[in-house]
């Protein structure tokens, strides 16, 4: 596991590829920005996702999947989710069945519903599975500053390996084999990360949030029970370490946007100022849409979803939530 190929060359791919390096391995990263992969070759930072941080050195980057594919014993696919099928097809013409692939992106496929395990499932489907999720600022990792993280393998043994693969004095990588739990964790944090962005941007006050913070745990773990996940898994790193985080900076791109929606700015006018991919604004669609196939109640997800796709007044939204029949906290 020495010779570890990272595609999507964004903040967050360049911040495990950094990691990796740090770790010891032979990393190239893919990009699609022609500048992005002239700059990491000549050991400078990432121009367009983190132009502030200086990457180790060693660094590759290249612009063509099958310039790497061919010759590395892991890939890392930090892609956004509604890429991920596409490139996974493109990644097939080259890859070895035999190389794992460690999944990074955090979401689940408009249309077909599918979690990102089972879109790689049913395109290689030779190729063993590992998923990455935990909380984790690019920024921060790229820099190297403490993190901590889950890796998910239903091997054992290999994913033992790909956590000493990228796991170093700065980045603790946890081992779990539920693979599901740590995709549900990803994915549904997102969404509730824009509600509490809205929160704060609404002036709503600490209370409020705590309670959608604590409310949204409850809606991820009914949503995750429904697919297979375990309840470890979602108090935990990939779970609601992962929503604690991303539901309390500024950093978070998802909760920015709630933010800033909160303050009175319209969905496309968020979206047009930004570079980086919001993963919440789709999720919110394939969230809700899932929930509901698999009847899980996830009442705060919806609302944001009907914020954001269905020009839901915010304060109204609000009203309803609280407006709600009470009911027992435990159901």
């Amino acid at each position: 596991m020495n010779n570890v190929f990272v595609i999507g060359g964004g903040a967050w791919g360049t911040a495990l590829a950094a990691a990796a390096r740090r770790a010891g391995r032979d990393v190239v990263l893919y990009a699609r920005e022609t500048e992005v992969v002239n700059a990491i070759n000549a050991g400078a930072p990432n121009p367009i996702y983190l132009p502030d941080v200086q990457l180790p050195d060693g660094l590759g980057a290249v612009s063509t999947i099958a310039d790497a594919a061919d010759d590395c014993d892991a890939v890392i696919l930090v892609v956004p989710a509604q890429f991920v099928r596409a490139t996974l097809k493109e990644l097939a013409e080259t890859l070895s069945p035999k190389v794992p692939i460690v999944l990074a992106a955090k979401g689940i496929e408009q249309g077909t519903l599918a979690l990102m395990t089972e879109i790689a499932a049913e395109v290689v489907p030779n190729n063993p599975l590992a998923v990455i999720s935990g909380p984790s600022f690019a920024g921060e990792v790229a820099r190297g500053v403490p993190a901590a993280v889950t890796l998910a393998c239903a091997d054992d043994l290999l994913g033992r390996r790909l956590v000493n693969m990228i796991a170093g004095s700065t980045f603790r990588i946890y081992q779990s084999n539920d693979l599901i739990g740590a995709e549900i964790g990803g994915s549904v944090k997102n969404v509730l990360a824009i509600a509490c962005g809205i929160v704060e941007g609404r002036g709503l006050g600490d209370n409020a949030r705590a309670a959608l913070i604590t409310r949204g745990l409850a809606e991820m773990m009914r949503f995750g029970r429904a697919k297979g996940a375990t309840s470890e898994t979602m108090t935990g790193l990939a779970g609601m370490g992962d929503l604690v985080l991303t539901c309390n900076a500024m950093q978070s791109r998802n909760f920015s946007f709630g933010y800033a929606l909160g303050q009175g700015q319209s969905v496309a006018e968020i979206l047009a100022s930004r570079v980086a991919v919001t993963e919440g604004v789709t999720s919110a669609v394939s969230v809700t849409e899932l929930a509901e196939k698999l009847g899980v109640d996830m009442p705060i997800c919806q609302a944001v979803n009907a914020i954001i796709h269905h020009n839901q007044d915010i304060d109204g939204a609000i009203a309803s939530l609280m407006d709600r029949p009470l009911r027992p906290e435990s159901e």
